[in-house]
């Protein structure tokens, strides 16, 4: 287990812009990643852990240990009802969502090609075409960062939100997610009611027909990391209040909008920053995508401060037209760790 210094992590984070870390390491098992965190010189200030970096933006060079996620595996047992998988955090999604499609395990057709390692979607609650994470998981593994104790967490205990979960606020600096326990139900019931999966049949398509469906609308609406350096979706869907939400639509009777919680409504964050003229919207070498506006790409030559202009023209512009503040979906890391627009941008 070799500790690089002052290593680039262009290859390593989807956006593809030049940045470095002081020291760089990968784990393959959780018995590797104890002994790292057990390494005071790599714990100052505390290491950041990644897996293909599909959701990071980092702002500055990294002045800590980036830790390289690589624990793989997965093991699946079974009941009468259900199929139990345990997956380690370093598998890659999208080939997990295939594997089981492919196998028989229906349920996670839905969230394919959401790019990033299994152990990032916990984080984010990853969700697409109306199933998140939280509808399939049964439990989550942490290491303790300081004490490096194994510790299983129930659904219930991640906290699951909208793009959010306990990894992100309670247990951000303390835990580490080394693998996910997935429960994929026998009784599958197909989830088509979503967008563009309304127009299957759902008494008779099938989670291989279902899996291609997204991939294809996937594969037309969002650009290839690996040609067009990108983190995916930019922005959180916002949800507003339902007084907010009469007040938009009154204005613009298009605005696309999903009932949420408490008499809330999701808003379209592409559709919101696609009103305000910004498709193909470039600063430096950081432009809005001319397909997807909720998509920031690298053209090649971006920094993150390309990014970051960019990304604050664009909540700029949408709160003055609509009253609507974007939050970004994207992790902001600086250089000590996890910040955010507002505290790099303000």
């Amino acid at each position: 287990m070799e500790v690089l210094h002052s290593h680039s992590l262009a290859q390593l984070h989807t956006f593809g812009i030049q940045v470095q870390a002081s020291r760089m390491a990968a784990v393959s098992t959780a018995d590797e990643l104890k002994l790292l965190l057990s390494n005071e010189r790599l714990n100052t200030p505390p290491p950041l852990i990644i897996g293909q970096g599909s959701n990071l933006l980092f702002c500055s060079d990294f002045q800590g240990a980036v830790i390289l996620n690589r624990i793989m595996g997965v093991v699946v047992s079974e009941t009468d009802y259900a199929y139990h998988l345990h997956v380690g955090a370093g598998e890659n999604w999208h080939q997990l969502v295939c594997w089981t499609v492919e196998q028989g395990m229906p349920g996670l057709e839905n969230l394919a090609l959401i790019p990033g390692c299994v152990g990032s979607a916990p984080i984010q609650n990853i969700g697409a075409y109306g199933v998140e994470l939280q509808d399939v998981c049964e439990y989550v593994e942490v290491m303790d960062r300081h004490l490096g104790e194994v510790q299983r967490l129930s659904a219930d205990d991640c906290c699951f939100g909208y793009r959010d979960s306990i990894f992100k606020h309670a247990l951000k600096d303390t835990h580490i997610i080394i693998a996910v326990g997935i429960r994929l139900s026998k009784d599958w019931l197909p989830k088509t009611t979503y967008g563009p999966l309304a127009n299957l049949n759902p008494e008779t398509v099938t989670a291989k027909e279902i899996l291609a469906q997204v991939c294809a609308i996937r594969r037309a609406k969002l650009p290839d990391p690996a040609q067009l350096g990108n983190a995916g979706s930019f922005f959180k869907n916002p949800i507003v209040p339902q007084e907010k939400y009469q007040q938009l639509s009154a204005v613009f009777p298009g605005l696309p909008s999903y009932p949420a919680q408490h008499g809330h409504y999701k808003l379209a964050a592409g559709w919101l920053i696609d009103q305000c003229g910004l498709k193909g919207y470039q600063i430096g070498g950081a432009a809005v995508h001319k397909e997807q506006a909720l998509v920031i790409v690298n053209t090649g030559s971006a920094t993150s401060e390309d990014v970051l202009r960019l990304a604050r023209h664009i909540v700029d512009t949408v709160a003055c037209k609509f009253g609507v503040r974007l939050e970004h979906e994207v992790r902001f890391m600086g250089a000590n760790g996890e910040t955010t627009l507002d505290e790099v941008m303000p």
